[in-house]
């Protein structure tokens, strides 16, 4: 729920449980935890049937800091018991402070307080030096990818260790604000290939992430949006299809460099409730 203010979360949760989602993703950062965990329980659809996904900021990284990163998330969603619970960002600035924080991701999932551990917005080098040290390897590694911006090495290092590829921006909106003003939505390639099908571009580009084996995390409050992004599965992309696709990437990320991540320039301390 990345960019989703509090008081259109909870109807935006509502709405995607009840066309059938049942994977959820926010974090710490978004501000959103409670209306995301308020949305969950109006749907009247249990934790059991919902998988809750959820960030620690870099404001909470540490041991200690980040077991209490965990009771405060847990806490806003209503939750005991967290189903994903990844680091946001890498840190690698005070990377010391990441691998406290990662230890304490392994001591949560030791006690059955979290499911599944991963990190986000890790790169190569990030991810060797953690696995050098962790005792458990990440599920997920949650990073930008669409059709201008795929991380092909780094998709191929995370498959390397057996860490899931999950798509942040999938749809490419992240390209509004970065891109040269160019929108992967309106790109001619994408929109060729979606008349094909008789789908749109967002949904082509879900498609193509599935097909390529992503975990695809797509964001609307809007209800026609999040119906629209949930019918992907009656239709397959050829592998022509999937190669002209690949072959829009630009190289030009949209959100921050993942070394520029600092706690002097994106500090955001994490309230307690």
């Amino acid at each position: 729920m990345f960019q989703t203010p509090p008081d259109e979360t909870t109807a935006a949760v509502q709405e995607a449980l009840r066309v059938g989602y049942r994977h959820i993703d926010t974090a710490a950062a978004y501000g959103n935890e409670r209306e995301v965990g308020e949305g969950i329980r109006r749907s009247g659809i249990p934790h059991e049937q919902v998988f809750i996904e959820t960030k620690i900021w870099i404001n909470d990284y540490g041991f200690d800091e980040t077991l209490h990163g965990f009771e405060k998330g847990a806490r806003k969603l209503g939750v005991d018991q967290l189903d994903l619970l990844i680091l946001h960002q890498a840190l690698p600035s005070a990377f010391d402070k990441t691998l406290a924080a990662y230890r304490a991701l392994e001591t949560l999932l030791a006690d059955g307080k979290v499911r599944a551990i991963g990190v986000s917005n890790f790169m190569p080098e990030h991810i060797e030096r953690l696995l050098a040290v962790a005792k458990i390897v990440p599920a997920v590694n949650q990073i930008e990818v669409h059709p201008y911006f795929q991380q092909a090495e780094l998709q191929v290092v995370n498959r390397r260790h057996g860490i899931l590829t999950q798509a942040w921006s999938p749809i490419g909106g992240i390209t509004f604000y970065r891109g040269n003003g160019k929108s992967s939505l309106e790109d001619p390639t994408i929109l060729g290939i979606a008349k094909t099908h008789g789908k749109s571009a967002a949904q082509v580009m879900l498609r193509w992430g599935l097909q390529q084996g992503r975990s695809v995390i797509p964001k609307s409050i809007k209800p026609a949006r999040i119906a629209e992004n949930f019918d992907v599965f009656d239709f397959e992309l050829t592998p022509a299809e999937l190669a002209a696709i690949d072959g829009l990437e630009t190289g030009i990320r949209g959100g921050p460099e993942p070394d520029f991540v600092t706690l002097d320039n994106f500090s955001r301390p994490i309230p307690e409730a």
